[in-house]
């Protein structure tokens, strides 16, 4: 399994430990423009979760799980402690992990993403996101709703980005993406989480953002006993990718003023 650039000098490890978790339908190739600049400072780990890239799918694929999964990945590397970083369903793992293993976060960031479980609207819509996988195949589904993640702008300027998004969210098998969806509507509220840790939690919210708006992450800012908050304008779901030298520089930011905790 790749979890780190080929290039990442193994020196690091006794660097701060970073471990980014990509989100539904994605693999650790979501963050390539980050783990290039991050690598050569920190000690950074970007799995494929089980079930997409080079990872397969073992047991159920719920946010528990999955959290148990990387923090095994964490052991074996020998990390006693990171600043984990979650994208969309990456930050629902990420909390699951916070809940169960606080000890082990150093920092939570929620990147695009959300503590809330779903509502009834939202479950619907997955629900209807499932018989579409289903019925038509997982490369209709793809291609008509990932786009989606992008901003307008974005999406009209950078075709060949969307392009190349759409090429990896076809990496993940339908049963994976149909998995992923019912874990997502299953998993509880966890903003909990958010009121209970001591350690410094980031959020990042795009003002374009159709997936997790942010009229509902905006509630969750002041649970956390420090936060950092950025709202990128003219921005969706994909702020890695959408504007990624302001994503790497917040992260390289985030990850420094964690030392302190």
């Amino acid at each position: 399994m790749s979890t780190k650039p080929s290039t990442q000098n193994t020196d690091l490890k006794n660097k701060p430990a970073v471990l980014l978790i990509h989100g539904f339908s994605e693999n650790n190739q979501i963050w390539q423009q980050q783990l290039s600049a991050l690598s050569e400072q920190f000690y950074v780990i970007a799995p494929d979760l089980p079930g997409t890239g080079n990872t397969p799918a073992t047991g159920t694929l719920s946010m528990e799980n999955m959290a148990e999964y990387v923090k095994d990945l964490l052991t074996a590397e020998g990390i006693s402690r990171a600043i984990v970083i979650g994208h969309s369903m990456g930050g629902y793992v990420a909390l699951a992990l916070a809940e169960k293993y606080p000890s082990l976060v150093q920092g939570l960031g929620l990147f695009h993403s959300t503590a809330a479980p779903d509502n009834e609207e939202k479950k619907e819509a997955r629900r209807k996101s499932i018989n579409m996988i289903e019925k038509y195949g997982n490369e209709a589904f793809v291609k008509q709703t990932m786009p989606n993640m992008f901003s307008p702008a974005f999406k009209k300027q950078h075709p060949e980005q969307i392009e190349s998004y759409i090429q990896m969210c076809l990496q993940c098998p339908q049963s994976s993406q149909v998995a992923y969806y019912e874990a997502m509507m299953q998993r509880p509220d966890r903003t909990a989480v958010l009121s209970s840790v001591s350690v410094p939690v980031l959020f990042v919210i795009g003002k374009d953002d159709n997936a997790v708006p942010m009229q509902n992450v905006l509630p969750q800012v002041s649970l956390p006993r420090i936060s950092s908050i950025y709202i990128f304008e003219d921005t969706g779901h994909m702020g890695m990718w959408e504007v990624p030298e302001a994503s790497t520089q917040l992260l390289e930011q985030f990850i420094l003023f964690c030392q302190q905790y």
